[in-house]
């Protein structure tokens, strides 16, 4: 008999003396005690195809490999993201809950009322994955070629130059109605039911100004049928190089980021939490990963779990105040 073998049957003489059940024996071992131990769910709160969706399905491969179990991309939209949120908000801490959220993650507990869950209380922060300027935009057939012509064309318009979003209460409409109060100029709000929309009535030309994540719409500025006329962040954008901010056009002091990060249920263990956000930072620093994300307009963050938890308080606690001020409602 092997050592292994004399103490296992030790550890049986023992429990048995003691009237342990044997399932106690298998704990004892270590083997269904440890994690991760069966298959890892990372919703989506968006459909497929998505930022959420392709930030999911990139890393999904190269966590599968070095946490040993499948790890499985759900995609459960609806609610402005609030749906598959929630799903995990409820989920058991148990570290095989995880969901991918987008910048409304920080804007729908001031727009949706009764959502189902605490944003703040219910989650527990993984990793800010990345950060992203959004851009705005005219079709290629309107008069504005920079910010100075946009102020210009939005003050002699007497009910407002119109602009379109993704969406009623998403973080451009926020932005854009932060930036018209900061500035002083008019506009009207045209939302659209996503980016998909958005981005096909831009193209055509039925909306002459759009806002939007340069991941939705530096395809279409590259390509001519655009022409960007600032970025919401304090540096140009790599996915947008050419394009200036709003603070080298005269806009000081004024800054709007897309975000992407990662949450688990509130409760799940820390040193898994921690273990996760290494194998996300590994996966998210493969070139070919690192290449795709930048593409997307994704200026990668890999924060520890603080940082995220602290940046969603900020976002939470500056939007609420627009939202409030103009009285900005989901689905208005």
């Amino acid at each position: 008999m092997n050592r292994l073998a004399m103490r296992m049957a030790i550890a049986l003489g023992v429990l048995g003396l003691l009237g342990e059940p044997m399932t106690v024996v298998a704990q004892v071992a270590g083997t269904p005690s440890a994690w991760p131990n069966r298959p890892i769910r990372l919703v989506s709160p968006f459909p497929p195809g998505g930022t959420t969706d392709q930030l999911a399905r990139l890393v999904q491969p190269a966590l599968s490999q070095s946490l040993g179990v499948p790890v499985v991309v759900e995609n459960r939209s609806g609610g402005n993201g609030s749906i598959g949120t929630g799903i995990v908000a409820k989920a058991p801490p148990d570290g095989n809950s995880y969901v991918v959220v987008f910048d409304t993650h920080a804007t729908n507990p001031s727009l949706i009322p009764n959502m189902g869950f605490d944003t703040r209380t219910e989650l527990a922060p993984v990793m800010l994955v990345a950060t992203g300027a959004m851009v705005i935009v005219a079709h290629k057939s309107q008069p504005q070629k920079s910010f100075a012509d946009l102020l210009k064309s939005a003050r002699a318009s007497s009910s407002g130059l119109a602009y379109g979003t993704i969406g009623s209460g998403s973080l451009a409409q926020l932005a854009m109605t932060s930036l018209g109060a900061q500035v002083g100029f008019p506009m009207t709000h045209v939302p659209y039911k996503g980016g998909g929309p958005l981005a096909t009535d831009a193209v055509a030309g039925h909306v002459p100004v759009a806002m939007a994540t340069t991941a939705l719409l530096s395809p279409h500025v590259k390509s001519g049928a655009l022409v960007p006329l600032a970025v919401t962040s304090a540096q140009r954008d790599p996915a947008l190089p050419e394009v200036p901010t709003l603070a080298e056009q005269g806009v000081t002091g004024f800054e709007a980021l897309a975000w992407w990060g990662v949450f688990a249920p509130a409760g799940t263990p820390a040193d898994i939490i921690a273990r996760m956000n290494r194998e996300l930072a590994s996966a998210l620093s493969e070139p070919a990963v690192r290449t795709r994300l930048t593409g997307l307009g994704m200026s990668l963050r890999l924060s520890q779990p603080a940082e995220l938890g602290s940046f969603v308080d900020s976002q939470i606690e500056r939007w609420a105040k627009v939202i409030r001020e103009f009285g900005i409602r989901a689905g208005d």
